[in-house]
Parts: structure tokens; sequence; C-alpha cells
């Protein structure tokens, strides 16, 4: 006798058609396709099946053509993904622009990325992911730290660091950018906007990889180590608040917080909000630009040679790493209300994320998008800073860190030698390295 088939139940169908599709896309990264083959991929992967928020994506570096082919098709791109639900992607620079200057029917909370803390157990508060008046008193607190007149009196420590580091550095010998330079660097400057142990600057670096982690890729295990973590850091930050109540108001970030009005009073995980977005902010965006300045120099070496020859495109040069790297992929903003855009019907309290990965590399607005280009037009336009009241509130001190770094790099070294591809981040939200393995060559 032959058995009757049974069907399978809709939704357990539907669940076995994600999984095949999200094994055939790993299986395609994993064969790490080169640039060609990646555009044929994103070609063959049908439109509605695109999910540009996937971390893999992003650890393969196989993302920029699919973004290509969504400014192409389809700029408002609606996706559902398995694990984080439903969201646009806008991919076209006006369109981001657009939405991050309007604060009003893009709202950022309660997240700049796309999960809610709340959904893992972790109700953090963050100044980033406040609208107006509250966002503005906070932001307000910390700005006179990343004023232009603080620069200078920032630039000289930075510069010495620098030297120091540099010297250093195995000449002629293979080591990891990342670790050695970039995140040495950037450690060293966190520490001191805080007024932090030295010898204890480390946990910062921890404590913001921690947070913009995907559990189970390497970092932490679980979302239960992650909020461990995190609340090691707010106890930590709490000792340091509570020392910093009983002295005078000086010019760090926590003695800041402590004596503002706008601040003293917030609760611990408003607070831990704060300090994880200052780490974050502080620590990502100029680490990872330090080292992709460096693969950017290697992809394109006559760039190297025109800055050479004409030192004063140091500033356009420091833009385009900015724009070229773009250190964080995205922001997601919220729909205040029922919007249209682009003929799209996007719906209220939907989410909406806007790539700026993707924006800085449209042909329309920038010419010849993928290539370093140091003295291109209009770079200093890039949106990797954003636009709008959540522009990057660090940007001068990023700014300024890399300048002194390519300054001090020419005045040492002709060349900085990638020796093999990069090992990349597993991240959609942090366009990062883990390692860069190189060699110093001597003027």
């Amino acid at each position: 006798m032959t058995q009757a088939k049974t069907k399978k139940p809709k939704k357990e169908c539907k669940k076995a058609k994600a999984a095949q599709k999200k094994r055939s896309f790993q299986i395609a990264l994993s064969e790490k396709l080169s640039l060609k083959q990646a555009k044929v991929f994103a070609k063959s992967i049908k439109l509605q099946n695109i999910n540009p928020i996937s971390p893999e994506l992003f650890e393969a570096n196989q993302f920029f053509p699919l973004f290509e082919r969504l400014r192409q098709e389809d700029p408002v791109h609606f996706a559902v993904h398995e694990e984080f639900g439903l969201y646009w992607s806008l991919t076209k620079y006006e369109d981001i622009l657009a939405v991050d200057k309007n604060h009003v029917d893009f709202s950022s909370e309660p997240s700049i990325v796309i999960v809610d803390f709340e959904e893992v157990n972790l109700p953090l508060k963050m100044f980033i992911a406040m609208d107006p008046p509250k966002h503005t008193a906070q932001r307000q607190t910390v700005e006179p730290s990343m004023s232009r007149d603080n620069m200078q009196n920032y630039e000289g420590l930075i510069r010495e660091r620098t030297q120091f580091i540099l010297d250093h550095l195995p000449v002629g010998k293979p080591f990891d950018w990342v670790k050695t330079v970039s995140i040495e660097l950037t450690t060293l400057m966190l520490a001191t906007l805080f007024d932090f142990p030295f010898e204890e600057r480390h946990r910062l670096t921890r404590w913001s990889d921690v947070t913009t982690a995907v559990p189970g890729a390497g970092i932490v295990d679980t979302e239960e180590q992650r909020r461990d973590e995190l609340f090691e850091c707010l106890s930590y930050f709490l000792e340091m608040w509570k020392v910093k109540q009983k002295q005078k108001p000086s010019f760090d970030l926590i003695s800041m917080l402590v004596h503002s009005a706008a601040t003293k009073e917030m609760p611990e995980m408003e607070f831990l909000g704060n300090l994880l977005l200052l780490i974050v902010g502080g620590n990502d965006t100029t680490r990872n630009s330090m080292t992709g300045g460096v693969l950017a120099f290697n992809q394109f070496p006559k760039e190297l040679d025109k800055l050479k020859k004409d030192p004063g495109l140091m500033r356009s040069c420091v833009a385009e790493i900015i724009r070229w790297q773009t250190p964080l992929a995205y922001m997601r903003r919220r729909a205040t209300k029922d919007i249209i855009l682009r003929g799209k019907h996007i719906k209220k309290d939907e989410r909406v994320l806007m790539w700026y990965v993707s924006g800085n590399r449209d042909a329309d607005f920038f010419e010849r998008p993928d290539d370093f280009i140091i003295d291109r037009p209009k770079v200093r336009q890039h949106l990797s800073y954003g636009f709008g009241i959540h522009r990057c509130v660090g940007e001068r001190l990023a700014d300024l860190q890399l300048t002194i770094l390519w300054e001090e790099i020419l005045k040492r070294f002709s060349f900085i030698e990638v020796l093999e591809p990069p090992i990349r981040v597993h991240s959609s939200f942090v366009k990062g390295y883990r390692s860069l393995m190189v060699k110093v060559h001597p003027k």
C-alpha cells in the first residue's frame, strides 16, 4: 500500500523555504567571491530576497553590488529578516539626506539600530535615540568637549601619542595594524575623554566591542553575556560618578554629565546608554577609519603619491577616507506617520534604515564612487557623520586624529604594505576590521 502524502503546514513550509534561502546565501558568501562573481551573484538573486541587514554580507565584504542593484532598481526597499522582522532600506544619497534631516517625520526613538534594546532585555536610553527637547539638552551637555577650541587642547597630546606608537612599530616586519595602531590610539583618546585609568583603558575597547557584537560571532556568546559585561561597565562608571560628584566640575565627559542640570539625575540605564554611545562613537568610527585608510591607499597607491606631492590635500584626504570607509553602515529611524517615498507606502512606526554605506557610493552624487580619490569634489558632503540634529558630535575629534596620524605616517614611512586581506567584523552596523596584517617601509 502506498502511503498518502501529507501536506506540511503553511508556517512550516515558509520556515523551510526561509532556511533554504539563508543556506544558499551563506554558501555563496563562504566561497569568497571575487568582485566580478559578487556582481553576478547580486544580479542573480531575486530582488525581494535581498536582505542587506545580514551580518554575513558585511563580514564577507559582498554588500556593495547588492546595494548598487537596490539603488538602480528599488531604492526604497522592503525586506523581512527572520530574526529582526520587517524594515525599509534607503539606498540613494538624496533620500537618506532628506530623512536624516527630518526628525519630525522620522524619529530616532527608540533605537538607532534595527533591534529595540527592550527586545533583548536591555532597556538602554541614549541621546542619539531621543527626540528634542530631551535629546537637545543631553547633547549640549557633552558638546563642549568637542568644540574647536578644545581640539587645540587635544592636538599636542594626540600628536605625541601618535609619534610614540609609530616610532615603535617593527619596521620591515609583519604586524597587525588594527591591534597595534588603530585600537591603541583610539583607546588612549577614550581614556582621556573619560578621565579613565590608563592602566585599565582596554576595558573601554572591550565594552565597545561587546555593545555592537552579534552574539555567537566571536565577541560574546549570548545576550545574557552581553548584559552581564555591560552591567560591569555600568558598575565601574557609577563608582567614577560618585567620585566626580565630590570634585569640582572638570572637562572630562563624566564630570560634564555629573554636573549638568540636564543629566545629573538621569536613571542608571540612561547613564549606561549614553556611556556606550560615547564609547562606541569614540572607538569604532575612528578606529575603523584608521584601518580603512591604510587599505584604501594600498588599493589606490597613486593617491598616496598625490598626497605626498601636495600635503595641502590632507583635509580632503581625511574626508575621503571616512566616505570610502563609512565606519557605521546605517542608522535607523521610525516613521511617525504614514509616508509615501518614491511611491512606496511606509506605514507609521515602521523601521527605516538609512544605509550610509550605500549613499556614499551613489554615482548620482559622487563621480566614480567606488574609487578612492583624495581630491574629489563635494567630498565633505559624505554621509558618514550623518546630518541634522543627530550629526556626529565627535566629528572634529575624529578628523583631527586621522589628520595627525597621516601627517606623522608621511614623515616616517614611504608605504604601509597590506600583506593579506583584512578580517572584517561580523556586523551590518559597524563596518570594521578585526585584523589587518601589514609591513611598514621606511622613507
